[in-house]
Formats: C-alpha cells, structure tokens, sequence
C-alpha cells in the first residue's frame, strides 16, 4: 500500500524545504514524493536538489499553473492513494498514516480528509480552521461550504481520482471545491478529527486575488447544482452564495492596507446580506463586517 504525495511549486524558496521536510517525516514511510517544478525562476530547484532522499521525484515543466501541475503529477503517480500538498504548506508527522488507517477502516470511502489549522508567513499559528465532521455521503454539505477548506488536506484513492478525472484546468481558483464535488457526487468521505494541516496564509497567495476567486466559485456553485445529485438541493443554494460572500467579505476586510479596497468589500457584503436567510442568528457577525468596512473607508 503505497502513497504518492504530488507538490506542485512555483518560486517557492522561502517554504518548500520545510514542506518537504513535513512530508519525509510522516509515520507512514512507503511514499513516493512527487515535485512538480511549474517553471520556477528563484532558487527552488537548486534547494531541492540538495534535499537527499530516494522517495523524492522532481520534474521540471514549463509554468503552467496550479491545475496543471497536480494534474502533471497525477499522470507520473505508481502510488494506490495520491495526496496533494502546496509548496507553503505543512502536515503534522502523522497525518498520511491517521487517514490511510480510516480508508482501510472504511472500504465504502475514497476521500479522507483532516482538520485544519492556519499559520502565517512565518509558520505561526493563527487561527483553527472549521471543525467539520463528515462521514459518508459529503456532497450535500460540500454543495454548500468547502469544509476540506484547502487543497493539501485529503488523502484520495488512485482509482477515484482515475474515474472522476482531473483538476479543472480552466478555473483560476476553486479548482479543489470543484474536485472535490465531484468526488463526493461518486464517493463517500471519511474524516479524521484531529488538525493535521497547517495552511500557511500569504498577502501573495491566490486567495488574495477575491474578484478572480468569485468568478471562479460561483462557476464551480452553478455546476455543482447541475449535477443529478443536486436536484432535490436547489434550495440550497442561496445558502451556498451566502457562505461565499461572506468568506470573500471577510478576506476582503482582513486584507493588507495596501490591499484593501472598500468597494469590493461592500460588494461582496451585500450580495452575502441577499443571499443570506439567517440574518437575524447571524446578526453579530453583520455588525462586525458593516463597522470593519466603515473603518476602511
């Protein structure tokens, strides 16, 4: 029973020998790490060649995007499960062995996912991420918030990937909600309930390019609710848009200075206040997003 791990990296310099050092350590040893050079120009390359262990495959391509990359590293795979991990982020030591374990516990699931918790630029700890527990048929609640929350959290098998295909490479962002539903609309999940993934937040990373995440996500919501599996859910998606808005009003507002921009704030805000049913329960967090938008302005 053999893991590959595929990490796709861009000019990663500062993060990918701790990344890669996240992943030799692992308890579960019988790996094969895959690197996806995706044209890097810095000294990554150079760093990873003086890394030294037999597990470790480096392919070297073109700069062509996160999609593409894991879908490169996909096609170069000989292990029976595949997991993905972005060249900033790290795993705790026994992340691989806990998810492989509950996949052979649970024969019905192809997908097991962890918690998450997240770290800054420096690999300080900042926040826990949701702790979101499903197991089992994931597609409905995947329809409405992405709870896996990042793309270096699940442990996949071959075989499921094989079937659903691979990462969308036309979307900009939103490419893993979008695997991710497709899984689950075959597959059931299985969780770990335990935070395994440190994801490392950057004023640089996609997620800071919010207008481009909005197009991409209400692309992946639309094609979510398409699928067969979605028919007796439509009334869920104003819940769906809900959740949206409201991470972009918030990764809007908690943006650099330099970065902010207080109209794309309220425009986010208000297409989460139509879209949201529960204003009232959610009151307290209206009041927060409306006086940090004011303050911004």
């Amino acid at each position: 029973m053999s893991i590959s791990v595929i990490v796709p990296v861009f000019n990663g310099e500062r993060t990918i020998e701790e990344t890669i050092k996240s992943i030799l350590n692992q308890t579960f040893s019988n790996i094969e790490i895959i690197i996806i050079n995706d044209g890097s120009t810095d000294t990554t390359l150079e760093i990873l060649e003086n890394i030294y262990d037999s597990r470790i495959k480096i392919f070297s391509y073109p700069n062509a995007g996160l999609s593409v990359s894991r879908n490169r590293g996909i096609s170069q795979a000989k292990g029976e499960y595949i997991s993905f991990i972005d060249a900033d982020d790290l795993w705790t030591a026994d992340k691989l062995e806990l998810q492989w374990q509950v996949l052979q516990s649970n024969s019905q699931a192809a997908v097991a996912y962890s918690w998450t918790d997240y770290i800054d630029e420096s690999g300080k700890f900042i926040k826990s991420g949701r702790r979101i527990k499903v197991n089992g048929d994931a597609f409905r609640k995947l329809l409405i918030t992405n709870f896996l929350e990042n793309g270096s959290n699940p442990l996949i098998r071959q075989q499921a990937l094989e079937k659903v295909g691979g990462f969308d490479e036309s979307l900009a962002a939103a490419e893993d909600k979008d695997m991710w539903l497709r899984l689950a609309a075959n597959y059931e999940f299985v969780c770990v309930e335990k935070p395994q993934i440190l994801y490392r937040t950057s004023t640089n990373s996609m997620s800071t390019n919010l207008k481009r995440q909005e197009t991409a996500s209400l692309k992946v919501i639309e094609r979510g609710f398409s699928y067969p599996q979605a028919e007796k859910l439509q009334h869920l998606k104003k819940q769906s848009l809900s959740h949206l808005y409201q991470y972009l009003t918030f990764k809007a507002i908690e943006a650099p200075a330099q970065q902010r921009q207080t109209v794309i704030a309220l425009y986010f805000w208000w297409n989460w206040m139509i879209n949201n049913s529960t204003i009232i329960k959610n009151k307290r967090l209206i009041i927060i997003a409306v006086l940090k938008i004011i303050f911004l302005m």
